[in-house]
C-alpha cells in the first residue's frame, strides 16, 4: 500500500466501504447522476489491474507493469492491493480536496486505518446488506462459484466496520432508498463545508 505524506486537506473524502456485491458502485452511480453538474463534488474513477471487460464497476485499466510505473511517477494519491489486483485513486482527487471540494471514492474496508491517517477529514460510510441478500446479489452477476460466493460472504463478516464515526447506510431495499440516503449525506457534508467558508 502507498500513501503519500499526510497533510490536511480543505475538503472531504467520503469514501464507500462494503463487500463486493453490498452495491457501492450503484449507490455511486445514483449520486453521480443526482449530482451532476455539481464542480464541487468529484466522483472518482479508480484505476485497477483488472480487465476493463470484465463485467464490473467502470474503471480505468492498468496491467501491473504500467501500474507499477505510474504509482513511482506519483500518477496515484493513494493505492492498495486486494484480491490480486492493484488500486489507485488518482493524484487529482487530491488537487480537488486541496481546493475545498468533496470527493467520493470506492474503497477498501482493510484499507481504513490508512485512509484515517492520510485524510483526517475522512467520511467513511458502509453498506448494511443481510448475509441472503448479499449472497443472492453476487449469485446474480454470474461471476463467482458457490465457493467463491461462500469464501465472499465469509471475508463480509470477517471485515465487519465498527467505528464512532461510520455512516451505515441500509441496501436491503430498492437501490434509489440507499441512493437518496447517501445523497443526503453529501449534502450534510457540502453544508458544512458552507457553514465553515
Amino acid at each position: 500500500m502507498a500513501e503519500r505524506s499526510p497533510r490536511d486537506p480543505a475538503g472531504t473524502l467520503i469514501v464507500v466501504l462494503g463487500p463486493s456485491g453490498s452495491g457501492k458502485d450503484t449507490i455511486i452511480d445514483f449520486a453521480r447522476e443526482t449530482l451532476r453538474g455539481r464542480s464541487d463534488v468529484l466522483f472518482v474513477r479508480r484505476v485497477v489491474t483488472r480487465d476493463a471487460a470484465v463485467q464490473a464497476e467502470d474503471h480505468d485499466t492498468l496491467d501491473e507493469a504500467a501500474f507499477l510505473a505510474a504509482e513511482q511517477a506519483g500518477a496515484f494519491a493513494f493505492t492498495w492491493k486486494a484480491h490480486g489486483l492493484s488500486y489507485g485513486l488518482p493524484s487529482s482527487m487530491d488537487g480537488h480536496l486541496a481546493l475545498g471540494g468533496i470527493a467520493i471514492a470506492n474503497g477498501s474496508r482493510a484499507t481504513l486505518p490508512d485512509l484515517r491517517r492520510r485524510y483526517p477529514t475522512l467520511v467513511p460510510v458502509t453498506l448494511a446488506v443481510a448475509p441472503d441478500v448479499l449472497a443472492a446479489r453476487i449469485a446474480a452477476r454470474g461471476r463467482e462459484s458457490e465457493a467463491e460466493i461462500a469464501a465472499r460472504l465469509q471475508r463480509a463478516e470477517r471485515f465487519a466496520l465498527d467505528t464512532p464515526d461510520l455512516t451505515i447506510i441500509d441496501n436491503n431495499g430498492a437501490p434509489e432508498i440507499a441512493g437518496r440516503a447517501f445523497v443526503r449525506l453529501i449534502e450534510q457534508v457540502s453544508a458544512r463545508h458552507h457553514a465553515i467558508a
